[in-house]
């Protein structure tokens, strides 16, 4: 109902409401975390999160890289849908071609979504991450794309990773459905 009240409110105001995405989480998590992606800062990052989720390819895509007290990365969609070779998972990305960086001042704080990326700035493509705590060293290094308006206790929740990379093994958690939201 609150939803529906405040879109209400932001339609009457001017325009729509911005875009965003629902993660549906399976495994040691297991419920739904809520994202608001930020067109204005990160106009492509955005489009591009948005467009995947909407052709279903992020779809039973791992969590393959979780740190505790630091992040949980995801959306690797060429090497990281359940059921495959989990040893490859975060070295892929979409078939659309690299990013070119949206720094912006925003910083990474708790619930804060960026992309990931190699060492280039502009090598961001398909995966992301979502911060369990701030992590000012990142500010300005990574595009901010969005923050997690509710589910952050599902966040929480995600299953952690191992060593020095955090890189999950055994049964990691799964996006089994993101859908576009607005």
């Amino acid at each position: 109902m609150r939803k529906l009240m405040i879109a209400a409110l932001v339609a009457a105001a001017g325009p729509a409401a911005a875009t965003g995405i629902e993660i549906d989480v399976a495994g040691e998590a297991d419920g739904t975390i809520t994202i608001d992606l930020f067109e204005d800062v990160a106009p492509e990052h955005a489009e591009r999160i948005a467009a995947l989720a909407e052709e279903g390819a992020y779809d039973n895509v791992v969590f393959h890289r979780v740190i505790e007290g630091f992040m949980a990365q995801t959306g690797d969609v060429e090497f990281g849908q359940m059921g495959s070779d989990m040893r490859m998972a975060g070295r892929g990305g979409s078939d659309r071609a690299n990013l070119p960086a949206e720094f912006s001042d925003r910083s990474f704080g708790r619930g804060t979504v960026g992309m990931a990326r190699s060492q280039s700035p502009d090598s961001a493509n398909s995966q992301f991450f979502i911060m369990f705590a701030p992590a000012p060293h990142l500010d300005g290094q990574y595009t901010v794309v969005g923050e997690v308006t509710d589910g952050m206790d599902v966040v929480d929740a995600i299953k952690r990773g191992q060593g020095p990379n955090g890189a999950v093994t055994g049964q990691p958690d799964v996006m089994e459905e993101v859908r576009v939201i607005d």
